[in-house]
């Protein structure tokens, strides 16, 4: 019988293996990747705009549960189609803690996709703003999202950075066990719907968020986005999803293979 999914230490095996994979991507698929992502996350997050602003006065949590429930579309996109997510790769650490790959590979790639799906986020923020397709009701609801993420303080947009990112990699954890689309599709809905309900914060996802709500006439300075969300969110969503998860899965899928390797068999 055909196996359709990884146990949790194959997963692990498997993380570390493209952990491997993406560190060696050059510097070109690093940006225009992660282009992509930041472009699928927003797209995700646009959508979230569209089907929330007719909910707004009628039920809360509906128009919570609603705008999460298309959000995911981003990161399927992402594992799917193929692209280079910031949050995702923090999982790369796990390929550091196994010694596969060096800090400077694992900066690099976090530092060019960063700024990759940064690029690709502003350029749909850009583009849905200026075509006019945010206007009336829906740009009244990215304005208030803007807003709300733009009041938080840097200790609550740190640990909703965490919180967000622990499910953001777990989905991909999840994907990566899965062996069909379908499967990977539910792997990814899930957490990414969990964690946009519970209201946790994503960098990249704040990246649509923000630079559209200035680019349709909110009053705010790049130095406040970057300042008072995207830097505190950026935080903890490392803290969350490089160290938190993957820490906890190397310790106890990767070490003790590892150990048992270098030891060797004991005598009978």
């Amino acid at each position: 019988m055909q196996k359709n999914f990884l146990t949790p230490a194959e997963i692990a095996e498997a993380t570390i293996n493209t952990g491997v994979k993406k560190a060696n991507l050059s510097a070109l698929q690093m940006i225009l990747l992660g282009f992509f992502a930041g472009t699928f996350i927003a797209f995700g997050a646009n959508a979230d705009i569209i089907i929330m602003q007719t909910f707004k006065n009628i039920d809360v949590g509906l128009m919570k549960f609603l705008g999460a429930a298309v959000f995911p579309v981003g990161l399927m996109l992402v594992v799917i189609a193929g692209a280079e997510l910031f949050t995702g790769n923090n999982l790369m650490t796990l390929a550091l803690f196994d010694k596969k790959i060096t800090l400077m590979q694992l900066l690099k790639n976090w530092l060019l996709v960063y700024i990759g799906n940064f690029l690709g986020s502003v350029f749909l923020a850009y583009m849905v703003s200026a075509s006019g397709l945010l206007t009336g009701p829906a740009a009244d609801t990215a304005m208030n999202i803007a807003r709300a993420k733009l009041s938080l303080d840097f200790a609550s947009a740190f640990l909703r950075g965490i919180g967000c990112n622990m499910l953001v990699v777990l989905a991909v954890w999840l994907a990566t066990s899965a062996q069909d689309v379908i499967s990977k599709i539910l792997s990814c809905w899930f957490p990414i719907m969990l964690f946009v309900l519970s209201g946790f914060e994503h960098s990249i996802a704040n990246m649509f968020f923000l630079p559209v709500a200035r680019f349709l006439g909110l009053q705010v300075s790049w130095g406040k986005i970057w300042l008072e969300n995207l830097l505190p969110v950026t935080f903890g969503n490392i803290v969350g999803g490089a160290f938190i998860v993957p820490a906890v899965y190397y310790l106890c899928y990767i070490l003790p293979e590892r150990r048992k390797d270098f030891t060797g068999p004991r005598a009978t």
